[in-house]
């Protein structure tokens, strides 16, 4: 006999929030090509002199030291500075933990899936509704309004996120004459990161609210 769980209704909802909210985050982090098209449209080869390979060359071996392939920071054909490098090394921890936080929330929410089927419990559905709409409108609710406030005032969000993410340090305001990759980084690639992980985390909870809606008229229908 299967029996409802509220216990595995609000893991279910933690761990499913976790999921989406660090597997947005990492599609600009994993997908490169995202940075390869802004390439042409924000003029980086005629702002910097580089070859569109060179600037391919450098935002790659950055991100490979940032997400741990190599322990040896390189941009390609660019100098650094040691303060440069201290800051990507910063960056790189917030990376590695993310992709970190989506490897533990997929086994989790596996792990939960499986001892769920198991010991015959499934989620208990709260006030109608199961984990992944309570995973799916807190998480975008809460980023919704952080999105329109970011929006209002990005040039103030990207400063305050700086101050959050590196209490005390003051090595990711850069000299683009010591440390030239920060040339191949505009602001306004960030805040299309920002929007991309935004609209990605908004199209999952999106999702599981509309197969939440439809689980939910599926058991009003088998009930009459």
């Amino acid at each position: 006999m299967t029996r409802s769980s509220r216990l595995l209704t609000v893991l279910r909802a933690v761990v499913t929030a976790l999921l989406v909210l660090s597997g947005s985050i990492a599609v600009p982090i994993l997908c490169r090509f995202f940075y390869y098209l802004h390439i042409g449209p924000l003029g980086l080869v005629e702002q910097t002199g580089l070859s569109a390979d060179q600037i391919r060359q450098a935002y790659n071996e950055m991100m490979d030291f940032c997400i741990g392939r190599t322990e040896v920071f390189s941009a390609g054909v660019l100098p650094f500075s040691e303060s440069g490098r201290d800051h990507f090394a910063d960056v790189g921890v917030l990376f590695r933990l993310d992709l970190a936080i989506l490897a533990g929330a997929l086994a989790a929410w596996l792990l939960l899936w499986f001892l769920g089927r198991r010991t015959r419990r499934v989620p208990a559905r709260l006030l109608g509704h199961g984990p992944g709409f309570w995973a799916a409108v807190g998480l975008g609710a809460v980023f919704l309004i952080i999105g329109v406030l970011a929006a209002l005032d990005f040039d103030r969000a990207f400063v305050l996120f700086h101050t959050v993410f590196f209490p005390g340090k003051t090595n990711w305001v850069f000299d683009w004459r010591t440390d030239p990759i920060i040339l191949l980084l505009p602001q306004s690639f960030f805040r299309n990161c920002a929007l991309l992980i935004l609209g990605v985390l908004l199209l999952w909870c999106g999702t599981l609210v509309a197969l939440d809606l439809r689980t939910r008229r599926t058991h009003r229908v088998s009930s009459i």
